[in-house]
């Protein structure tokens, strides 16, 4: 399969976020490995920036990714992925609305409950998932899902004393009103280095959406705990923290806490963006990078049939993207907030679409296929997560 035309913008995108006491999120980690190969995208590449702006450490241009092992398969639907702290990872499915706990050891799968409400329908259903930044004694999950009327995140207690099904408590709505569709419902969520939760939504088809700032949809949102507009926000009281974005279901911070989401294009350009509070991301007018200085332009762009990014990771001084219609996993390595050469692409073909990617600390990840998602071809063991080691 041919490699994608990509593009790379040196444009400097300094992620601020506001005032608040930054609280670090924890997440699990793995070992092993087997080698795998990559190959880089060569076509319309631009020099790497060498102004020396930044004196932080650059990753080798060329990295390399191993699979583990397969954590767990038989999966059904899976979309959402969040690490316990004390071990295990918790799994949403989209079409079932259910959420399970995977030993990260084991394989073996705990049903902790169905999320009620959810209205499961062509790309929407029950999404990302969240843990609280206080979950170690909170024990709360944030699930992002579609219902009847909207798209909204709820919040529940986990309580694993308590009998397989039988887990999840009652969910507590802690923001609603997105726009809803058959496509486009963005639905990824996570809590930020600040403590704020952060979700990427969809314009849900209605492409106007996404340049309204009093509209939800095409659009990352920011906002507290309880769902209130955080503190620092650019647009006052307002949850809207960027506009002009199509569909996002990919966000990760890197080291310095500077925010990247993944975006899908229409027919021609699919996005990886750095975060600019109020920062206006140019759907519908624009698809891809742009001359008009009012958009800010992608770091790195490609052509649809290689990426249609969902979820993102960071890892080993690199963004990791997800490609579900590309099948395959993007290796980003940054300087600061460009690129520092070409994007590396790995794993095409051999697992089929790909929908989430977790960092597992250090030098591991997360990785969940999306072949029963309708738009893929099922595999005997379906749905699975591989543990990954990267550099």
């Amino acid at each position: 399969m041919a490699e994608g035309t990509w593009m790379v913008r040196h444009r400097v995108v300094t992620a601020v976020v506001a005032a608040t006491a930054l609280l670090a999120v924890g997440c699990s980690s793995g070992g092993g490995g087997t080698p795998g190969g990559g190959e880089s995208s060569s076509a319309g590449s631009a020099a790497p920036s060498t102004s020396g702006r930044t004196a932080e450490e650059t990753p080798p241009a060329k990295g390399s990714v191993r699979v583990v092992r397969t954590v767990a398969d038989h999966l059904k639907t899976p979309w959402g992925l969040a690490p316990l702290p004390g071990g295990g990872l918790l799994v949403s499915s989209r079409d079932d609305g259910t959420i399970i706990r995977v030993d990260d050891r084991t394989g073996r799968k705990t049903l902790l409950g169905t999320v009620p409400g959810v209205a499961a329908d062509g790309e929407g259903g029950l999404l990302g998932i969240a843990l609280s930044p206080d979950h170690a004694s909170d024990h709360l999950v944030y699930a992002y899902l579609t219902t009847d009327s909207d798209n909204r995140i709820v919040r529940m207690l986990y309580d694993p004393r308590k009998p397989a099904g039988e887990q999840l408590g009652a969910p507590d709505t802690v923001f609603k009103g997105i726009p809803k569709g058959f496509i486009h419902n963005g639905g990824r969520i996570a809590f930020g280095p600040d403590g704020m939760l952060y979700a990427g939504t969809g314009e849900s088809g209605d492409r106007g959406l996404a340049q309204d700032r009093n509209s939800l949809g095409g659009k990352i949102l920011r906002m507290t705990p309880e769902g209130e507009p955080a503190p620092g926000n650019p647009f006052g009281n307002s949850v809207v923290y960027s506009y002009g974005n199509r569909n996002v279901q990919g966000l990760a911070w890197d080291g310095k806490q500077r925010l990247y989401a993944s975006e899908f294009g229409q027919d021609t350009w699919d996005e990886l963006n750095a975060i600019k509070p109020g920062g206006n991301y140019g759907w519908p007018d624009t698809e891809g990078s742009s001359n008009d200085p009012k958009y800010q332009n992608p770091i790195a762009q490609w052509h649809t049939d290689v990426a249609s990014p969902s979820g993102i990771a960071y890892a080993e001084g690199s963004i990791w993207m997800a490609g579900l219609r590309g099948q395959r996993l993007w290796r980003i390595p940054l300087r600061g907030t460009e690129t520092s050469a070409p994007p590396q692409a790995f794993l095409t073909g051999t697992h089929g679409r790909l929908r989430t990617v977790v960092a597992a600390g250090g030098d591991k990840l997360w990785l969940t296929t999306s072949n029963t998602d309708g738009r893929g071809k099922p595999s005997p063991s379906d749905d699975r997560i591989l543990e990954l080691e990267v550099s």
